[in-house]
């Protein structure tokens, strides 16, 4: 995916194997460069050219000249006491500011990344919309959130969820280049079935998704089991509605063959009630899926909020009506580590 920066400068780290070739082709080197070239930025993560020590300085000034590393700078960082969440915020080379975060899970370390500065989706419940969308953040500003997290935690990161802050198909051809990278044999080679890609429910963003079959796990934002309840709380539902989305669902997975995850926010007074969940079944039913309940955080700009005593009640109901549920394990509340509070605080 050939992107250029401000200064018309080809955004290097946006570029796949053979993108990267035909561009050092075409500075009349070597073909082999090329691949030298993306093991230094997707395998040693370097920040500049410089740093590529077995490549000449006539070459290294070429690429200077015609290419960009897109830069990525710790602002703050949070660390849990209780359970090793690690939240960072950084900021983009044009001043704007995203978050990522780092989990431990038994078996190995997620991020969470954000994909776009901001969110227009309007979400009630979301700290990220509250600011307003700015931009989408290109393939490599989504990479680079992986390789600086990495990098500065030294922890190795085995798997990376779409959930940060932004609505991932709504910068869709970003987020298909990113998922391509990054799961490129000659770079970090993550497998995508350690990726989830989240989704408010752009529901022709679902079908081109399925198509491409590349083998993530979806996860869809429902959060209401009717129409009526839904677009109180997602202003997305009055474009594409719960049928529309669940036919779109269903053909997901008639496509891919993969599960699909339904993220349940559980909103004291609004969805959280026994016939909620038995409404929840009739949607679903037959449906080759799973339920994880999240207990809303409270931002101060909103008044929706639950608890873990609620979302174990709610589970319960469901589980009693033959559904596969679990109620999502909370990360670093003691750092606030839901997307977009970090953010909104610094600028504040």
């Amino acid at each position: 995916m050939v992107i250029f920066d401000e200064n018309g400068k080809i955004d290097i780290l946006a570029l796949l194997p053979g993108e990267l070739e035909e561009q050092i082709l075409l500075l009349g080197e070597k073909k082999f460069r090329a691949g030298q070239i993306f093991s230094w930025l997707h395998v040693k993560h370097v920040d500049s050219f410089s740093e590529m020590t077995d490549i000449s300085a006539q070459l290294r000034s070429k690429l200077e000249d015609s290419f960009c590393i897109k830069s990525l700078f710790e602002v703050k960082r949070l660390e849990s006491c209780t359970d090793n969440t690690v939240k960072y915020l950084y900021e983009l080379s044009d001043g704007n500011h995203i978050e990522s975060v780092l989990m431990e899970y038994e078996h190995g370390n997620t991020i969470c990344v954000s994909t776009q500065v901001g969110c227009k989706m309007g979400c009630r419940f979301c700290a990220s919309t509250i600011a307003g969308y700015k931009r989408d953040l290109t393939s490599s500003e989504i990479l680079r959130q992986i390789y600086m997290t990495q990098k500065l935690s030294g922890r190795k990161i085995n798997g990376a969820v779409l959930m940060g802050i932004g609505e991932p198909l709504d910068n869709f051809d970003n987020v298909v280049n990113f998922l391509n990278i990054i799961s490129c044999s000659q770079g970090m080679n993550m497998s995508l079935r350690h990726v989830s890609v989240s989704t408010c429910g752009i529901v022709p963003r679902i079908y081109e998704l399925a198509k491409l079959k590349l083998g993530i796990t979806l996860s869809i934002s429902l959060h209401s089991t009717n129409n009526k309840s839904r677009s109180e709380i997602m202003p997305i539902n009055d474009k594409y509605d719960i049928n529309e989305l669940i036919k779109a669902c269903k053909e997901y997975f008639k496509t891919t063959g993969r599960r699909i995850s339904f993220e349940y926010a559980l909103i004291d007074g609004h969805n959280d009630s026994r016939k909620d969940a038995l409404e929840l079944y009739e949607l679903l039913k037959g449906f080759v899926c799973h339920i994880n309940i999240i207990p809303v955080n409270k931002i101060k700009e909103r008044d929706y909020h639950s608890d873990r005593k609620a979302a174990y009640r709610f589970q319960k109901y469901l589980e009693e009506l033959g559904m596969n549920a679990t109620v999502r394990r909370t990360l670093g509340a003691d750092i606030d580590a839901a997307c977009g509070q970090l953010r909104r605080e610094y600028e504040i």
